[in-house]
């Protein structure tokens, strides 16, 4: 997968086109992430120990991964991702500016 947890993103198709956020969580297995405020859905939830009240949760659900971008590090806007080996070990650059991502 080209993005992790805790990569800023932007959705670059769907009805949430445009939206940035922060990866919340990634499913490699699935190609799916789950990005913070995007594809919210609302859940039905029994009242339970955790959620004494119970009624409609709005949380995020995951996308395919092919619908998120990285944001540049310098500049702030969607880029592409490649690899290249620094040091021995394989990093994680943007296109755009040559910023590596990986610390």
């Amino acid at each position: 997968m080209h993005v992790k947890k805790g990569d800023k993103v932007q959705v670059i198709s769907g009805k949430d086109k445009g939206k940035q956020g922060v990866i919340l969580a990634a499913f490699p297995k699935k190609n799916r992430v789950i990005v913070e405020g995007v594809n919210i859905v609302k859940k039905h939830a029994k009242p339970s120990q955790a959620n004494p009240q119970g009624g409609i949760i709005e949380k995020e659900a995951p996308i395919h991964v092919s619908k998120v971008m990285p944001l540049d590090p310098k500049t702030g806007e969607p880029t592409r991702i490649g690899y290249k080996v620094v040091d021995g070990k394989k990093v994680r650059y943007a296109k755009k500016s040559g910023e590596i991502l990986d610390k």
